[in-house]
């Protein structure tokens, strides 16, 4: 799937007009192109708008998502189904996921290279996911003659909501500068942060209510937000960036692509580590110290790490790149999550959690604008689609294990309590050795490229 060399400024398409005025010779030296995408690395006000928008749609996604989680339990009873079958729904979403991020990535990638437009697809895609959602609450009350009604229903929702996960990406990739990249990605996954800081409050107060409001009004915002994409998509093309063969200093910077498996398997690892400690293992570390009721308060934590360092993402990404930053990231989460299941006291634990959320909130905006850059010749939508899918096959191990009760074995319990921090370790290596050799080919020469 992925990675081009993104370590250094060096991964830039930079204007000629702009290279000639650095260097006179037309040759760009590292600490010349370091600079010039320092000054870039602030998006234009154009960007700033679109990356909003963007954040808007993930944050209505993700709550939507909140809600049928809170809600699925009540409503597969009213069909008939235990609560054994959630877990199997739940993790037959996920095997959705698995398979759909990475075909709605492609059919994205198709749609522009055939129509030269996105937006509206995934508008459209976008309208029968939420009406699939919606009517969930109301054929659920017709009871278990509606079962079958009520499983097609969730298939459709769980297929048609891939078009909110790797198309918007694709039209970053597409159409957004490489210099603007690092930034956009972290105003759209602040969406995500917000939403994941609100999920336990809500797990809390939305219990009890009657299910049809909360899937209703999930769902018409989450529809109006996404209309904001169309506009998105037009606001991008306007600003200049269009969708042509890639120049020969892209070209260039395309051919250095280090060794992908590598990098695929430290992805899946930095997945499998959050879905273990955050699922499984943040709740047990604050109960500790704390009360149950205080968790409401307590989970969030993590996210508002993850907010914070996402708004710190795209400078450090310009001034070290993203496998640098995401390997330290790997490194600094592997130590914070250890930390976090032995800590001594709450306040130790709170701590972890931030610098824990805070490496997460590095890591995600630093993959998806790695997958940009890999799949900027026409792959966006596979790449992208490759890593969402990576992160579903992470929650779909983690509710396997959970399903099976391997996580109360007395043997492998203990383990859980490391895991993360193991794999997230292996993952920081593997990042660390990806870095370190574009950096040799950097210093060999790779760094200096001359523009024709």
């Amino acid at each position: 799937m992925w990675f081009v060399g993104c370590v250094s400024p060096v991964c830039l398409s930079v204007p000629d007009s702009v290279l000639t005025r650095l260097n006179g010779r037309g040759t760009i030296t590292h600490n010349q192109l370091q600079n010039l995408f320092m000054s870039l690395s602030t998006s234009s006000p154009v960007a700033q708008r679109v990356g909003l928008v963007l954040a808007l749609i993930q944050l209505f996604f993700t709550l939507t998502w909140t809600v049928y989680v809170i809600f699925l339990p009540q409503l597969a009873a009213q069909v008939g189904l235990n609560k054994q079958a959630v877990l199997v729904i739940l993790m037959a979403d996920q095997l959705i996921f698995l398979i759909a991020d990475t075909a709605m990535g492609m059919a994205a990638d198709k749609s522009v290279q055939v129509f030269g437009q996105l937006g509206r697809w995934v508008v459209l895609l976008t309208l029968v996911s939420c009406l699939a959602f919606l009517l969930l609450p109301f054929v659920a009350a017709s009871g278990p003659a509606a079962l079958a009604w009520f499983w097609l229903l969730t298939v459709v929702w769980s297929v048609t909501s891939s078009a909110l996960r790797a198309p918007p990406m694709v039209l970053l990739g597409k159409y957004a500068a490489l210099a603007s990249l690092p930034r956009l990605a972290s105003l759209s996954f602040l969406g995500l942060g917000i939403a994941g800081a609100l999920a336990p409050y809500l797990t809390v107060n939305l219990r009890g209510l009657d299910p049809r409001w909360p899937f209703a009004l999930s769902s018409i915002a989450l529809a109006l937000a996404t209309l904001g994409i169309v506009w998105a998509e037009r606001t991008l093309k306007a600003a200049g960036v269009s969708i042509q063969k890639p120049s020969a200093a892209d070209a260039a910077i395309a051919a250095q692509k280090p060794p992908v498996a590598p990098f695929l398997m430290a992805i899946a690892l930095l997945g499998i580590g959050f879905q273990i400690h955050f699922s499984l293992n943040t709740a047990p570390a604050y109960l500790r110290f704390a009360k149950p009721a205080d968790l409401e308060w307590l989970m969030p934590l993590f996210w508002i790490g993850f907010n914070v360092m996402l708004l710190a993402n795209s400078r450090l990404t310009a001034r070290f790149g993203s496998v640098w930053v995401m390997s330290t990231a790997a490194c600094m989460g592997a130590l914070a999550t250890y930390l976090s299941t032995v800590a001594g006291s709450l306040n130790m634990v709170i701590a972890m959690q931030l610098v824990a959320g805070g490496a997460w909130g590095l890591l995600m905006p630093g993959a998806f604008t790695t997958a940009l850059v890999v799949g900027r010749t026409g792959r966006e939508g596979w790449v992208t689609g490759s890593l969402f899918s990576l992160l579903a096959l992470a929650t779909l191990a983690r509710m396997a294990l959970v399903s099976s009760q391997l996580n109360k074995d007395t043997l492998v319990g203990p383990v859980l309590a490391w895991l993360p921090s193991a794999v997230w370790v292996v993952a920081g290596v593997l990042l660390l050795w990806l870095a370190w050799q574009i950096r040799r080919a950097d210093t060999a020469g790779i760094h200096a490229v001359a523009i024709k």
